[in-house]
């Protein structure tokens, strides 16, 4: 695999060296609830002024590229610097530039989202539920960037909003998507929904696996307990969607969660 390291360290202090979750002492969660509520102030605070930069210079720019860029080497590396993590990305195959992905991780944590944009090294629009467009800030942003909003609630309107990602993907930009369709609680890999692998066999573009290991420590998918570590980022070799039909998009989307699963496995 090929590797590299995009920092997003801080030096540990004695608190975090101190136990992991679950065995902490009492002080040591006093400590830990302390410095939680600075990490959140920072995350709103750090957000907020991030996206507001970035739409100042879509306004100016009338350009989503450089605003879109921001999110990845100015929004997502201080929410990572914030939280205390380390990102180790390690790529199976180098990807060619110019080519549109879709990226089909798995979803333990608020904090996969950044932990994709530093790590994929890639532009990238999300597929996200509809509940963070009424996020301020972040569902503006969203919202501007020509990001998907997924309600999953109705059927029609996922489809509907589905299709977006065959026009982003056919004009070539990359997606990333979390196929699970919600955060797992206990860090194990659930089923892959076949939606947006539909969009990647209409849009005949190329789907990239890639497994997330150690966000759920660093931010559980409940609430706000964020704890320093370790978080790898492993991605697979491309699948080819050339030849498939949206009939076999369950068939595409367990060959994905397969290679998903051997990733996490690897490490």
């Amino acid at each position: 695999m090929a590797r590299d390291d995009a920092q997003g360290s801080v030096s540990p202090s004695s608190i975090a060296r101190a136990r992991r979750r679950g065995t902490e002492s009492p002080p040591a969660r006093a400590a830990w609830a302390v410095l939680n509520a600075f990490q959140l102030a920072f995350t709103l605070l750090w957000s907020a002024g991030c996206i507001t930069a970035a739409l100042i210079v879509l306004t100016v720019t009338r350009r989503p590229a450089l605003p879109l860029g921001m999110a990845r080497w100015l929004w997502a590396p201080g929410l990572l610097r914030g939280a205390g993590a380390r990102l180790d990305v390690a790529w199976e195959q180098e990807l060619p530039h110019g080519t549109a992905y879709l990226f089909a991780s798995n979803h333990q944590s608020m904090i996969d989202i950044p932990s994709l944009f530093v790590g994929l090294r890639v532009p990238l629009r999300f597929v996200v539920k509809r509940e963070l467009g009424s996020v301020p800030f972040l569902g503006w942003y969203v919202a501007a960037m020509g990001m998907v909003f997924i309600d999953r609630g109705v059927q029609s309107r996922a489809v509907k909003s589905l299709r977006r990602v065959t026009d982003i993907l056919r004009s070539g930009h990359s997606v990333a998507c979390f196929p699970e369709g919600t955060r797992s609680r206990d860090g194990s890999i659930g089923p892959f929904k076949g939606g947006a692998f539909a969009m990647a066999i209409d849009a005949g573009v190329p789907v990239v696996p890639v497994a997330l290991l150690g966000t759920g420590a660093v931010l559980p998918a409940k609430g706000f307990r964020v704890r320093s570590g370790l978080i790898r980022v492993r991605v697979g070799r491309p699948i080819p969607t050339e030849g498939l039909s949206a009939a076999q998009r369950g068939d595409l989307a367990r060959r994905v969660r397969d290679e998903v699963l051997r990733l996490a496995a690897d490490v």
